[in-house]
């Protein structure tokens, strides 16, 4: 079955939870978009501006907002038994 939804992560290199979530995906063969808000200025403010947070990881799916590596949330929103 083909993967339908947008997956997107705001993080930083040196994030552990950020290469948490990356595995994750990885793991679960999930494609995503990454943008590292530690050298992207633009992306940075983005992220910023869309979540109001200035933590990382900040994971989109689809419009459905994730703050941090919530597995069981990620799960859920990815249909990963």
């Amino acid at each position: 079955m083909a993967q339908t939804k947008k997956v997107t992560i705001y993080s930083t290199p040196t994030c552990h939870w950020c290469n948490t979530a990356k595995d994750f995906f990885k793991e679960n063969k999930i494609a995503y978009e990454s943008y590292d808000v530690g050298s992207d200025l633009a992306r940075r403010k983005e992220m910023i501006q869309k979540s109001g947070q200035m933590g990382v990881p900040v994971i989109y799916v689809d419009n459905e907002l994730v703050l941090g590596f919530d597995e069981d949330r990620l799960r859920q929103l990815l249909n990963i038994k």
